[in-house]
């Protein structure tokens, strides 16, 4: 699954294609220069039970490193990856 990025400095997503169509997308605000808040994760029935959202979370992460920023899980989804993968603490 290729994962896709586009940020318009205010917000952003990633997300991931099937056929030219969106399927699967996390979406953030901007909150500063420093932070995202993830606000939502949705995943299409075509993706469902695919580890399409973790790996959307896992690109997010590594974005947020790259930029030396952190990130606000207020999404449940994302905020219980966060609980359960402690080698994302460096991000929050």
């Amino acid at each position: 699954m290729e994962i896709k990025h586009n940020d318009n400095g205010e917000k952003g997503a990633f997300y991931i294609e099937v056929n030219g169509k969106s399927v699967a997308e996390m979406t953030y605000v901007w909150a500063g220069t420093d932070r995202i808040i993830i606000d939502h994760t949705g995943v299409g029935e075509i993706l469902k039970g695919k580890g399409a959202g973790k790996l959307m979370l896992a690109e997010a992460v590594k974005f947020a490193r790259s930029k030396g920023i952190k990130i606000v899980p207020l999404c449940p989804f994302a905020k219980s990856v966060f609980d359960k993968t402690p080698e994302y603490n460096d991000v929050l």
